[in-house]
């Protein structure tokens, strides 16, 4: 039997490289994602933590450490803020990234789907001439055994 030869092989083999390279891209930037959304937690979380300690404390104390914090709370709400068109950004990235990774994941699929068509054709075809084949062997074979029959004067199945 003929080996099955698929001419869009090197196409589907490069779609699935591109597919992995694709989704270790996803997997960096969704990554990149989790770092930039837990320092904005911790970020959030200290200044929570702050505000908190803040209250628990004696009223003169508290003043000073209140002004303290006033004057730096533009700079952490401007920290933050950078944070979050950070986080939103990624967050855009990742999207995108999962798009193009679907994308891929899907042309791949069509062409896996149209080779496996195509093998179970070819598979077919070649079934077909191994019958034709086997048929032509048995009628020569018959057509001989007549032939010798005819010379022999006797017929046998």
């Amino acid at each position: 039997m003929k080996r099955f030869v698929w001419r869009l092989q090197r196409v589907l083999d490069i779609k699935i490289k591109e597919e992995q390279i694709k989704r270790a891209e996803l997997l960096a930037i969704t990554h990149k994602l989790a770092e930039a959304q837990s320092e904005l937690l911790m970020q959030r979380r200290i200044l929570t933590d702050v505000i908190n300690s803040l209250s628990q404390e004696h009223p003169k104390i508290r003043l000073d450490k209140q002004a303290l914090f006033l004057r730096y709370a533009a700079i952490n709400d401007e920290l933050i803020k950078k944070l979050e068109n950070k986080v939103k950004e990624i967050e855009i990235k990742q999207k995108e990234k999962i798009s193009e990774v679907l994308k891929v994941k899907k042309f791949r699929k069509g062409l896996e789907k149209l080779r496996a068509e195509t093998k179970m054709r070819f598979i077919k075809e070649q079934e077909k001439l191994e019958q034709k084949d086997a048929d032509e062997m048995t009628t020569m074979g018959f057509a001989r055994k007549i032939m010798q029959a005819d010379k022999t004067g006797n017929f046998v199945y």
